[in-house]
């Protein structure tokens, strides 16, 4: 199984070329779309949506994640070797979903390697189609990575800075998420249950319960959520819209037991 996740969108014909190159490559491969409405270069949401799908899929899932601003330049195309693998290109999208494999290995993909599998030229502009859709194909289908590329060290791969950061009882969070309800999902796992959430940016504490409907309509809560992150929300509203708040954004917390 191969899972996609992409910044495409749908209007284009990208998506479906990727696909038909991977199946051309691998007539047995079985596609999962994931999503193709990723914001347009966010690495972050990129990183977190991979991730979610990685907790829930089988050992020796093939998850393909192309967010790829530098497309073209110098930045390596890599696959991760592990439990499952992941193929992307070396910007930090492994980030979180490299949290769930257990990684053994990683590979730097050659494309002239790649040109002898699929027998097309690779464009400079659509590594999505010619490198990394038929890297994951090939890997799904059975072929050794060292076939098409060059062992590289783990340590060496980008990783992007999510760790919260803590001075005291303050966390300094980042959004990582906002989901299509507007909820605000913060890079805080594992930590112990509070009784409200002040955001102080905002002036605001608020409660935390188990979920939305606990508050009345309009109203701010913090949750679990559904990724075991620190989520904010607004019943049947968007928590976004009323704390204008995107991807990347930093947010003081302090935890109220």
């Amino acid at each position: 199984m191969i899972t996609v996740t992409t910044d495409f969108g749908l209007r284009s014909p990208y998506v479906g070329e990727m696909k038909v190159a991977m199946v051309r490559v691998n007539p047995g491969a079985m596609i999962v779309d994931v999503t193709h409405g990723i914001t347009r270069h966010s690495i972050i949401e990129g990183s977190f949506v991979m991730e979610q799908v990685v907790k829930y899929s089988p050992p020796g899932t093939v998850h393909l994640g192309v967010i790829d601003p530098g497309v073209g330049t110098e930045r390596r195309a890599v696959i991760v070797e592990g439990e499952q693998w992941l193929v992307v290109p070396d910007n930090g999208l492994v980030t979180l979903p490299m949290k769930h494999i257990r990684p053994r290995m990683a590979w730097e993909i050659d494309l002239e390697s790649i040109k002898r599998f699929t027998g097309w030229r690779i464009s400079s502009t659509f590594h999505g189609r010619d490198v990394f859709g038929p890297a994951a194909a090939l890997i799904d289908k059975g072929v050794e990575p060292e076939k098409f590329a060059k062992e590289i060290p783990l340590d060496s791969l980008v990783r992007l800075n999510l760790e919260p950061e803590v001075d005291g009882d303050i966390y300094t969070l980042t959004v990582i998420y906002v989901d299509d309800f507007g909820n605000v999902i913060l890079n805080l796992e594992n930590y112990e249950r509070p009784r409200e959430v002040e955001l102080l940016d905002f002036g605001l504490r608020i409660p935390y319960l188990n979920t939305y409907g606990q508050v009345e309509k309009g109203e701010l809560l913090a949750l679990p959520g559904s990724h075991d992150y620190l989520e904010i929300a607004v019943n049947q509203g968007s928590a976004a819209e009323v704390l204008n708040l995107k991807v990347g954004d930093k947010v003081r917390v302090r935890l109220w037991r």
